[in-house]
């Protein structure tokens, strides 16, 4: 706690100018500890304009240390090697630190277990060369060098990566294969959406249903299985480009899908998985192809309609 009495020189100044001189920091952050109550003058918290008065005392009492999220447990490993690592990502889990999660992300989980992350993706996203949403579950792709870094966000943006996922969709497609080629960027009626606009990214995806079930009940609501490819890579691509054609993915409340019908499925998040990968090693020039089976709630989904979730996707159908 530092603790002091206000001197003649200090007498009639303002307490948030004095404090940030004293505590050699900013008017902001001294205005934020006034507002949390961390600053009191002879007991009692007072507003930042407050003059000093000769003979007052002055308490800052140290800020409440926040506590740290616990690290997440590894992710399975599905490829390793001194350039890279894919691993299945769970639902739930945030790929690398931002608003609201600092130390609870895969980035933590591998930086614990020890694997070398590449410098490259910058501080706050270090090794990331591609991403998925928080309770997207799948397939993810992290550098552990810097050459394999570039070598791989280059093999991105030449789209010489097949990204492959499952999503359970509201409805059915009228044409059974389509591509969707639409710009993204963000809703200006919401910065935390995004959304097809005229001034946005050029995006890209290609998709092909597989099945189609119904949900029983009084909802007697239509729900199909499509096999969504990536052609480009903006963030929420696939959840904005299917509920653009009016088949938003089920669990999806961000971009209109109906929670009856998850409730009735049992989808407690959007149900989107990144199923497999295509690809060269950026170093070694080896071909890996990759499949990860659908987790427990997209395979329970689609069963209660009566679908069969595919293991590998070999092909398009």
């Amino acid at each position: 706690m530092t603790s002091f009495q206000v001197d003649d020189e200090q007498v009639g100044q303002r307490l948030d100018v004095v404090l940030a001189d004293v505590l050699e920091t900013s008017r902001n952050q001294v205005v934020a500890r006034l507002s949390a109550g961390e600053i009191t003058v002879d007991g009692r918290v007072v507003a930042k304009q407050h003059r000093l008065r000769v003979g007052e005392r002055v308490q800052v009492r140290a800020p409440e240390v926040a506590q740290a999220s616990p690290v997440p447990p590894l992710p399975p490993i599905r490829y390793q090697d001194e350039h890279l690592v894919v691993v299945a990502k769970p639902p739930g889990l945030v790929v690398h630190p931002g608003a609201g999660h600092r130390d609870d992300t895969l980035v933590q989980a591998l930086e614990a277990a020890g694997i070398p992350l590449a410098p490259a993706g910058g501080a706050e996203r270090p090794g990331i060369v591609h991403r998925l949403d928080r309770d997207t579950s799948g397939l993810l792709i992290v550098a552990c060098t810097d050459t394999a870094h570039e070598r791989l966000v280059a093999a991105l943006a030449a789209r010489e990566i097949d990204r492959r996922y499952l999503a359970v969709v509201i409805g059915e497609p009228t044409n059974a294969r389509g591509r969707i080629e639409a710009p993204i960027g963000r809703d200006p009626a919401s910065r935390t959406r995004f959304g097809v606009v005229a001034d946005g990214k050029p995006a890209v995806t290609r998709y092909v249903t597989w099945g189609s079930g119904t949900v029983g009940g009084e909802l007697r609501a239509t729900v199909s299985l499509v096999v969504c490819t990536l052609e480009t890579g903006r963030t929420h691509q696939i959840r904005v480009h299917l509920a653009a054609i009016g088949h938003p993915v089920v669990g999806d409340a961000t971009y209109g899908s109906r929670p009856a019908i998850a409730a009735a499925l049992g989808a407690g998040r959007p149900l989107l998985h990144a199923a497999s990968l295509r690809f060269t090693h950026p170093v070694t020039g080896q071909r890996i192809d990759l499949d990860e089976p659908p987790p427990d709630d997209l395979v329970a989904a689609c069963a209660q309609v009566g679908i069969t979730t595919p293991a590998v996707l070999d092909g398009e159908r």
